[in-house]
């Protein structure tokens, strides 16, 4: 029974250990009870109740009447003993705290001192705005999110700089073959195509190796950009490689830029995993010979049997596929040779920022003329013979279809659709008068080719399949993209299966078909997905659904593990952090002078052990 002078309300456990409670509650004790108070009008009480007993002046505003953090728990370690040790070691330690960032660096950004930030964002003061601390926008917050990121864009200034002083090849630019390739294009190139071929020029004529991102969206030319900067290479008497992640990729850019360099005198290969022994030896003695120009694979590329006479430009695509290790070891195949990393999964500029912060970015942001936008619409499953209709009817004026499902076969722990039964299904039983093929990724190099050889040539009308077709696959005739269970698919991934259809004059549709009702998030994607083809847009809303970890891919992304900043709640904070470490470097590129030296300590310790640039910044610990 509590009383506080006005009434008397009862506390109830139904759960407990009543010894405890007992002795807790001792007669006169002062207590604080938080928690829904019923039984109005008559006996008032309250269930299982947070509670205080008032009876130690270091805890007693420590729970209560006050802004409280709320930590993550584990089993056994309640929320109160969390914060009553945090209490005491904010207390005890805060001020050991220290920050190497300069004090003229933080007066101009208006930061509060790191030891006050610490305290204040463990135990805010009963003047701070609660809002504030929710939302991670309060002055404390502020000053730890800029730690962060000033820390990581430090590193990445060193390591652009590094590069910078790396002594590359100086390429002759605008040379007489790359103006026969202009001349050889059925079309004209656009003014953001030609804007990033200048500035891929102005890198590869410097004498320090070239490090740039290409982004356009999908259909935006990017393959026309980096064939002009494979031909200068060539053109110089240097070698040039294309890594692709796919072989079905590689193959179709084999293809391709097969029939301009034929044209142009070049000599090309394919290098995939799928060769035979005899073949890969033969192909990779001619690598090594100098025998070939142009050479175009997979991650094969990058095996140590692999060897180039003099590799002058690397050409990356979809890079998101590949690890910062394989990157690296191709890298290593020249002796400083450039390197043009291409991607059609437009990135938000927070995160170009930094996860490519060591590199120049280009961006196609102007897709050709006349492009006839894909038109998109939802069907739920209840309208699946009114899709089948339509699929019949794309199929009838000769067009070709693709099918996209999650699976390649049945699950027994999911309940969805598979590639290998629907297409049987279909095959037999609702298009049996369509040629039906089948692709995916689990099928031999040789096995998909042919697959695909025989969807190129029209051989097929109904290509089902699973996502192996989302990057890159060039089918003219595609007017009709239906992928099924599309509420199962990110925003980045439904707009790569989108782009395969469309890549004509032919007016082509996508239908994202869904089983189920799916979650909030799930039904966002597939109205923005309705809503707009501008692949920028749609990589920012993917970005803000589902974070940067997600987005990019874990395990390859090369994301940094931010403790508390967020590169898309905090864009704002990580330009202001990437400004002021860039300007330090510049003004002082080895950290030597005395105001510095500290940050040189924290920059080698919070870098150590991580792949490329550990090995940077091991040489600039040496340095100094």
């Amino acid at each position: 029974m509590v009383d506080d002078g006005s009434g008397v309300l009862k506390a109830k456990w139904f759960k407990g250990r009543e010894a405890f409670l007992r002795g807790a509650f001792k007669p006169e004790a002062r207590v604080i009870l938080t928690g829904e108070v019923t039984g109005f009008p008559f006996e008032k009480e309250i269930i299982h109740p947070d509670f205080e007993i008032l009876n130690d002046q270091e805890d007693q505003l420590l729970h209560f009447k006050r802004i409280v953090p709320v930590y993550s728990e584990t089993e056994g370690l309640p929320q109160k003993t969390i914060r009553r040790i945090l209490w005491k070691v904010v207390r005890d330690f805060s001020h050991l705290v220290q920050s190497p960032i300069p004090g003229e660096v933080c007066r101009k950004r208006n930061l509060i001192d790191i030891r006050e930030a610490v305290r204040q964002v463990h135990f805010p003061g009963n003047d701070q705005q609660m809002d504030h601390y929710q939302e991670m926008r309060s002055a404390a917050h502020r000053r730890l999110i800029y730690d962060e990121f000033f820390f990581f864009q430090l590193g990445m200034a060193l390591r652009k700089r590094g590069g910078i002083l790396e002594q590359g090849i100086s390429f002759l630019t605008d040379g007489e073959m790359v103006r026969k390739f202009y001349r050889l294009l059925p079309f004209t190139l656009t003014a953001a195509q030609q804007r990033v071929i200048t500035e891929i020029e102005l890198d590869m004529a410097s004498p320090r190796s070239m490090n740039r991102l290409l982004q356009g969206d999908v259909g935006s030319g990017k393959t026309a950009v980096s064939m002009a900067a494979l031909i200068t290479a060539c053109e110089n008497g240097h070698q040039a490689a294309i890594m692709a992640p796919t072989e079905i990729l590689a193959e179709q850019h084999y293809r391709n830029l097969r029939v301009w360099a034929e044209k142009l005198g070049l000599r090309t290969a394919l290098l995939t995993g799928g060769l035979k022994t005899v073949e890969r030896r033969e192909l990779q003695g001619r690598i090594q010979n100098g025998e070939i120009d142009l050479v175009i694979g997979t991650h094969a590329l990058i095996q140590e049997g692999v060897l180039f006479r003099d590799l002058g430009l690397i050409v990356i695509d979809e890079q998101h596929r590949f690890g910062v290790v394989q990157r690296a070891t191709l890298r290593k195949k020249g002796q400083i040779p450039d390197v043009l990393i291409m991607t059609a999964t437009p990135m938000p500029r927070t995160l170009a920022m930094t996860v490519y912060g060591d590199l120049d970015i280009s961006v196609i942001d102007e897709m050709p003329p006349g492009k006839i936008p894909v038109r998109t619409k939802v069907f739920s499953e209840s309208q699946r013979t009114r899709v089948y209709e339509i699929i019949r009817r794309e199929a009838k004026k000769g067009n070709q279809i693709f099918i996209v499902y999650p699976l390649v076969e049945a699950s027994e722990n999911l309940d969805l659709k598979d590639a290998t039964r629907m297409a049987e299904h279909l095959r037999k039983e609702i298009f049996p008068d369509c040629r039906v093929g089948l692709v995916h990724g689990r099928m031999k190099g040789k096995e998909k080719e042919r697959i695909m050889n025989d969807f190129s040539n029209k051989m097929i009308d109904i290509l089902v399949s699973t996502t192996v077709i989302e990057v890159g696959i060039d089918i003219p005739e595609a007017s009709l993209m239906v992928i099924e269970h599309a509420e199962r698919f990110g925003l980045s991934q439904l707009h790569q299966l989108r782009g395969r259809v469309g890549r004509s004059d032919i007016p082509s549709f996508c239908i994202l078909l869904t089983q189920k009702r799916g979650s909030d998030d799930a039904r966002k994607r597939l109205r923005i997905m309705e809503q707009t083809h501008d692949g920028f847009r749609i990589a920012e809303e993917d970005l803000a659904i589902r974070g940067p970890g997600e987005f990019m891919g874990t395990r390859q992304s090369g994301l940094p593990d931010f403790r508390i900043a967020s590169v898309v709640r905090d864009g704002r904070i990580l330009g202001e952090a990437r400004a002021d470490a860039f300007a330090l470097v510049e003004d002082d590129p080895n950290l030597e002078s005395p105001d510095h030296l500290a940050l040189r300590e924290v920059l080698l310790r919070r870098w150590r052990g991580r792949l490329e640039m550990a090995k940077r910044m091991n040489s600039f610990d040496k340095r100094g």
